[in-house]
């Protein structure tokens, strides 16, 4: 099987993250991007260098998922380590194995410490419980890849805790432009849902306390759900088997053609095979359908089950962004929930790493409200608004550094100037990242012009750096000639080329260091492409 090319990438990047000495690493894939087709490929990898792999997850479904698609992509079997199977009477190389039954320490003492040469983790967020932990603890000296499809970086502070690194990410905007997966269009519907009152319980919403809480919107939700989506294909996620049971006999009262599954359903198989095909329009479950299970053709997704959690919020709206004949775009139904206490995911979480940003996105789609919106462009517009916020801020800024004659550029006004919200919005997720920025980070910072003392953390410094050698090889201006115009009233000019930067600063130079009168700063735009340069400097 041939991998795609990001799917190439993450898998060349994992094994280089091992050869350098980092035993622990991550890997993060949108729901529907081939996690499981890519880890298949790193485990025949581990195999052909004379490894064990042990491939573990919490549930039974995710476990065959993984046995299959090793089958498939790489003709290899899989032993099973759960319940009353062992893998320790097979010759096979790799062993699926269920976190529940490896856990328990009469098991695990049953294996050498040194078994398994490779672990990966499937859907790797659920790794930070003792379950977890006391199996990799046991096996301390395999190399360990987490998988998950954790939308963004600050979801992985706890997972810092048992990762020493983040190999490779590919992002969800990322996989819709390059037509992996659908567009998502989100749709904001006007009823206000009350939560305020729901108790927290393992740092989210209690499922208990949400089901009462939903009861009476059940009725406005399907006549509003019969008005956006009485023709699509609908998975809604609800928070208790009885919310669930008792919202598909609602909305089969509003003509809908609704199914309901749960863990305890004895057809559930059958009523799965029956949605695929067509029998049901809609497919009601409480929590079930998150994980390991792909349904490409549905075309809209209900979030009834409001979550903190990103990770989660991600496994929902993934249900529906494969691609399938016939579907150009998901469509997210988003309710207004009113809660007075707690933040909580919105269509935003799936692509803001920058909280600002996500707030004014939430902000934009309810004042749109009734209108489906796409996701990507709604980001656009609030990252257009932010950025327009905060250069206002940074006008102010910017007069005052002028007053201090800092030669070297504030990073701020760097970040600003290129327009990259990863830096604006960065967060540090593993523990080397959160340290202090080395003197050798904070020396190249400023031999490249970047003020140092305001970087507080060594994953900042490690990501600025990073941008600034991908400028320099792309041909965009240097921190120096953004500081130099931007401090002559220029606007952005952290996206223009070197050379057009060069231009102008010499006709500045000749004119008396000060800019020709046929020039307005404030609407000057470079007329090219400019080329690449030697030596970057002003």
């Amino acid at each position: 099987m041939e991998l795609r090319k990001y799917q190439q990438e993450a898998r060349e990047a994992v094994e280089s993250q091992w050869t350098g000495g980092v035993s622990r690493t991550l890997l993060v894939l949108p729901t529907g991007c081939g996690k499981t087709i890519v880890f298949a490929k790193i485990a025949e990898d581990c195999v052909r260098r004379g490894n064990r792999v042990l491939i573990l997850a919490h549930r039974g479904e995710l476990l065959e998922q993984a046995a299959d698609k090793i089958l498939k992509s790489t003709g290899l079997r899989c032993a099973v380590e759960k319940a009353e199977e062992s893998c320790l009477s097979s010759w096979y190389r790799i062993t699926v194995g269920s976190v529940q039954t490896l856990m328990r320490e009469k098991r695990l003492h049953q294996f050498p410490s040194d078994y398994f040469g490779t672990i990966i983790i499937d859907e790797a967020h659920h790794c930070i419980s003792d379950s977890y932990r006391r199996i990799l603890d046991y096996f301390q000296g395999a190399e360990t890849l987490g998988v998950t499809a954790t939308p963004d970086r600050g979801d992985m502070k706890d997972l810092g805790q048992v990762f020493q690194s983040l190999a490779y990410e590919y992002s969800l905007p990322q996989a819709i432009k390059e037509g992996y997966l659908c567009p998502i269009r989100a749709l904001t519907i006007p009823l206000q849902l009350d939560i305020s009152g729901v108790t927290l319980s393992a740092g989210d919403f209690a499922a208990n306390a949400l089901g009462s809480a939903l009861d009476p919107y059940l009725e406005q939700i399907a006549a509003e759900m019969a008005k956006a989506c009485q023709d699509r294909k609908t998975v809604v996620f609800l928070p208790l088997v009885s919310t669930s049971q008792k919202f598909r006999d609602i909305l089969n009262q509003h003509g809908f053609s609704a199914a309901e599954v749960n863990g305890n359903s004895p057809d559930r198989a059958e009523i799965l095979a029956d949605y695929e095909a067509g029998k049901y329009n809609v497919l009601c479950n409480s929590m079930l359908l998150t994980e390991g299970w792909d349904c490409p053709s549905v075309d809209c997704v209900v979030v009834l089950r409001p979550t903190k959690v990103r990770s989660l919020y991600s496994q929902m709206v993934g249900r529906g962004t494969r691609l399938c004949p016939g579907k150009d775009h998901l469509l997210l139904l988003d309710f207004l929930w009113h809660t007075e206490r707690h933040e909580l995911c919105r269509p935003a979480s799936l692509l803001c790493e920058n909280e600002e940003v996500a707030r004014k996105m939430t902000e934009n789609l309810e004042q749109a409200a009734g209108l489906p919106v796409d996701i990507e462009e709604a980001q656009e517009q609030a990252v257009s608004d932010v950025v327009a916020q905060r250069e206002e801020a940074l006008a102010k800024q910017l007069a005052e550094m002028r007053k201090r004659k800092r030669k070297l550029v504030d990073p701020l006004q760097f970040e600003m100037s290129i327009q990259a919200e990863d830096l604006t919005g960065y967060t540090p997720a593993f523990g080397w990242e959160a340290g202090p920025p080395s003197e050798k980070q904070r020396a190249a910072l400023e031999k490249l012009g970047i003020f140092p003392d305001d970087i507080q953390c060594a994953g900042k410094a490690d990501l600025l750096l990073s941008r600034l050698h991908k400028r320099r090889e792309a041909g965009l201006t240097t921190p120096k000639q953004i500081r130099f115009l931007e401090g002559k009233g220029f606007l952005h000019v952290g996206t223009w080329p070197f050379q057009e930067a060069k231009h102008l600063i010499d006709r500045i130079a000749a004119n008396s260091w000060r800019v020709p009168r046929d020039i307005i700063p404030a609407t000057y735009q470079p007329s090219g492409e400019g080329d690449r340069w030697n030596e970057w400097t002003i």
